[in-house]
């Protein structure tokens, strides 16, 4: 969040996949890729709200159609149409939605290493408490429908929540998805559908080793693994968008007033 989206080099193969939940460590994880493959990295909380609508609106679509019945093979193929055209140009991809959509990644990327970033799931359980209170905040919403890209973000919230339930138990799970029986749930579903082999499970307190040696890359010399606090970025970008909603409204509202006037005038 507030960090600059990365810029696709088409024809970049995609060699990791990034399968920890959003908060737990994928920002710093995304840095890492960035120094260790030297290549595009697409992490969702960037990539989804810093680029042009496009992405959001087509990651919306992608999510609207998941999962497709197994009978429905022209739905199936479009899922993974739409995913590799928005992939296509990066090394790596992390965070959401991508960390729920494994399967479908290596249907289409066969020679990968799948990394998920995990932590204490009581502390990351936490964590998502200040994404929480900010969605459920109706004004907040409100703020966000005259700016470009954000008037889609809760609608893609939504599906996310949606795609939370069907992968990690449905109506068993509390209303609020995102308590440490989901984290529990999310890795538990990760060592069902890939194999030991291509899973690595990291923890960026670890440091660079365990990740360079999964990886196949040596160790940075003189730089330390990237650890962004993602609970901060969320904060500081919440604020900027309200500020941002309240600029335009005021805009808004002043073009109003002058049409009303200038209407006034000609009687």
């Amino acid at each position: 969040m507030g960090e600059i989206p990365s810029t696709p080099v088409p024809g970049t193969p995609l060699r990791v996949i990034g399968a920890g939940l959003s908060h737990a460590g994928t920002a710093s994880f995304s840095r890492a890729q960035d120094i260790l493959l030297q290549s595009p990295v697409f992490h969702g909380g960037i990539q989804m709200i810093a680029c042009p609508e496009l992405e959001i609106k087509t990651w919306i679509k992608i999510l609207s159609f998941w999962p497709a019945s197994d009978d429905d093979a022209t739905k199936q193929q479009q899922v993974l149409s739409l995913i590799a055209s928005r992939l296509d140009g990066y090394a790596a991809v992390t965070d959401a939605p991508a960390a729920n959509l494994v399967t479908e990644l290596l249907e289409l990327y066969l020679d990968v290493v799948v990394v998920c970033t995990v932590r204490d799931p009581v502390a990351w359980e936490k964590s998502m408490e200040s994404i929480i209170s900010a969605l459920t905040m109706q004004f907040l919403r409100y703020m966000l429908l005259p700016l470009p890209v954000m008037r889609f973000y809760f609608d893609y919230i939504n599906l996310l929540r949606d795609a939370w339930f069907r992968l990690y138990g449905g109506t068993e799970l509390p209303i609020r998805v995102t308590t440490r029986i989901t984290y529990n749930a999310h890795i538990a579903w990760l060592q069902r559908v890939v194999t030991e082999e291509k899973l690595v499970f990291f923890d960026v307190r670890e440091g660079w080793e365990p990740l360079c040696k999964a990886l196949g890359k040596d160790v940075p010399e003189g730089v330390g693994l990237p650890r962004i606090t993602d609970a901060e970025a969320i904060e500081r970008f919440a604020k900027e968008q309200v500020k941002r909603g309240l600029v335009r409204r005021a805009a808004i509202l002043v073009g109003v007033v002058a049409s009303v006037g200038d209407i006034v005038m000609m009687y």
